[in-house]
This record gives C-alpha cells, structure tokens and sequence, in this order.
C-alpha cells in the first residue's frame, strides 16, 4: 500500500462525481472497422486507424521481415549504435515525400512535439515568442513548458487575432514562432496553412505545423496540407494514426534536422524504434500514396455524417475532415450517450476535459475507410436513435 493512497482514492472519488474519472477496457480487434469488447462486437468509430491499414496483411508481412533480418529491438540510442540503414532509408523516403531536404524519426507523436518545440525554443532564448493556437494539443502545450516560454494564444483558426497579437509584439526583441495543427485533432477542422506561411513571411516567424491527423488523408498523395508548400519551417507527423504503424517524424531543412539531433532530448536519449516498426513505417509509405480511392471514400462518408448530424440538430463545430465532433456540453451526459450508442453496437467514446476545455464534452467520431457504406448507415441510425434521448435527459 502505497502512503498516498487515501489522497489517490479522494481524487478518483472527486473525477467519478464530476464525469472525468478515466478507466482503461480492453478490446479485441475484429472485422475491418469493428472491435470486440466485453464480448460484444462493435463499429469502432473512435479509431484514428483512418486508412485501414493497421490491420494490413502487407504491413504485417513487412514487419515479420525485417523483424526476422533485423531483430526486434534497435538495441540502442540513434547517437549511439541505434541508427539502422533502415532508419536512414525510411528518414530520406518521408523528407522526398513532405517535400522537405531532410526529415528524422521519433518515438511518438507526444514525444516529437513536446521535445522538439521544447528544443527551438531553448535555442531561441528567453525572449522568444511563440504564438500557438489555443486549441493546440497537449504535446505542443508541453513543448512551450520545456522551452520555458508562455505561449501566446490566438483565438482557435482566427488568423486576423494571429495577425494582431504579431503585430503588438512586432518590435519586441526574440524570435518569433507560429505553432498549429493542420487538422485539429478535437474538432476535425483544418488550419489555413497558405494564411500562415504569409504572416509567417511578414512577420518573420518560424513556422511549424503539426500534421499528425493530416498525413495519409489530405493533401496530394495524401502528404499532409503543408507537404510541399514553401515557408513551413518544419512539418510533424505520425505513423500512429492514417499510416497505420506507431512513432512520428519531423521534416525541414538539413541544418534544422541536423541541429534537433543534437538539442532534442526526445531523440538523444530514447532507444531507437526498432526494425519490425519500421517495416511496417515502409510498406504504409508504399501504399498511401496510391490510396486515393480510399482517401475520396472516406471525405464522401465524412460529409453524410456531418450533413446527418446536422439534420439530427448536432453541433459539429467547424468539422470538414473524418474526425466529426458531436458537441454534448456536459461530461457526464457525453458517457450516457455513448453508453447508449455501445447497447446499439457503435463504440463512440466520450471525450472530457482536460482534453478539451470545459463546457465542451463530445463524442468524437473518427471514421475510416474502412467503415463501409452500411456501417456509416448503422451509426447514423444509432445516434438519432440516442441523441433524443441525451436532451430529455
């Protein structure tokens, strides 16, 4: 027993009575957009497996060989003796795709943001300034904590609020940093990247663009919405999500990629991702430029549900992506309906704060190619079946 554990079990007490306790459930995945939990067979629409391919016999097979040519363990630190020709090959192949001159890999996508943002802003000085989206995800909140500098937030995607708050701090001394995501990971809308490379230019501001909900979906064979397009100092992404694998990069100039392996402690000082990963990082890369049929599949079911649940009188938000965000409110009212769309057979988890701010409890749908027509149909049925349910409550 544990000295604390009475204060442990105050606070749990406190998160259950206010709708935020967390628990973890296991599932079992089952047919191609569906898992099974406590024996029941769900459509799993809280997946961000948005292409289909974590469960991909190609990157499967891809994994198993070079697990069995390479080991399954990268045995050490990349600086060290870590740094596998596979690592090399895969860091050349995701700079020529994003467009870049160089890119690096990284553990995860929480790890990337948080180490590397904290690693520019280090470098930059106490002065510096970063300007960050308020609704910009907790790795990134995380990076201006480990580079010691209090971000200054801009209204969520309002660049007119953006170009203002530079323009106040337009004399100050210190680099200037723009931090965003391209689509956000909450609300499924996306950033005016074109906007942000002009303010970045008048302003002079290092840009960066989180691109972890974009890659694989958007943008020309499916790169993201900053791949290719000059004035983004530096594009991040993961392999966790459309790529259907686990870790994340980061893609920029041969200087900047150089200098974040020797200032990004994220990098310096974990064990590399190890060969069977990067197996499967390789066979996504080969396929997800060619999955346009998969990508127009999925924008066509994205936009019934969103026109659906509009019908239905659900808000959205600002939604034009495969994450579609039904606003709720209250979170203990976001756990009832999704309670109730999980005895329909649609697993639609319930997202609370701190993950999203107060007031603001959704069900985050996450759709996927994967999901066929029919299974959009049965989620679609399932909420106007619950959500009448929810407002009399």
């Amino acid at each position: 027993m544990s000295r604390l554990d009475p204060l442990f079990a105050a606070e749990l007490q406190r998160l259950a009575a206010t709708g935020l306790r967390r628990t973890l459930t296991s599932v079992r995945p089952a047919a191609a957009g569906a898992v099974i939990r406590d024996g029941q067979t769900l459509l799993n629409f809280s997946s961000n497996d948005y292409l289909g391919l974590a469960r991909h016999p190609v990157l499967a097979e891809r994994a198993a060989n070079y697990a069995a040519r390479l080991g399954t363990g990268s045995t050490a630190s990349r600086l060290i003796c870590g740094t596998l020709e596979a690592h090399a090959a895969l860091e050349t192949r995701i700079a020529e795709l994003k467009g870049r001159a160089a890119a690096m890999i990284l553990a995860s996508g929480w790890q990337a943001n948080a180490s590397v943002l904290g690693a520019l802003l280090r470098f930059a000085g106490p002065d510096a300034k970063l300007f960050a989206d308020e609704l910009n995800h907790s790795s990134l909140v995380h990076g201006a904590r480990l580079g010691n500098v209090k971000p200054i937030r801009f209204r969520h995607n309002d660049l007119a609020h953006l170009a203002d708050l530079l323009a106040q701090h337009a004399n100050q001394p210190g680099q200037r940093f723009i931090v965003t995501e391209s689509v956000f990971s909450m609300d499924g809308d996306r950033a005016d990247i074109a906007a942000l490379v002009d303010l970045a230019a008048a302003y002079d501001a290092f840009l960066y663009v989180d691109e972890a909900h974009a890659t694989g979906v958007l943008g020309e064979q499916g790169m993201g919405l900053a791949a290719h397009v000059p004035g983004v100092d530096l594009v991040m992404g993961t392999f966790s999500k459309a790529l259907g694998s686990f870790g994340a990069y980061v893609a920029g100039s041969r200087p900047l990629i150089d200098f974040l392996q020797n200032a990004c402690a994220g990098f310096i000082y974990t064990t590399a991702v190890p060969p069977p990963v990067l197996g499967a990082i390789d066979a996504a890369l080969e396929l997800v430029p060619a999955m346009d049929n998969a990508r127009q599949h999925l924008a066509e079911q994205s936009t019934r549900v969103r026109l659906a649940f509009a019908q239905i009188g659900i808000d959205t938000a600002a939604s034009s992506t495969q994450i579609i965000p039904a606003l709720v409110g209250d979170a203990t009212a976001s756990l009832d309906l999704a309670a109730s769309l999980r005895a329909r057979g649609v697993l639609a988890v319930a997202i609370r704060p701190p993950t999203v701010p107060a007031g603001t409890s959704r069900i985050r749908f996450a759709l996927s190619a994967a999901h066929t027509a029919d299974a959009v149909d049965r989620l679609i049925d399932a909420v106007r079946d619950c959500w009448p349910q929810r407002l009399a409550a």
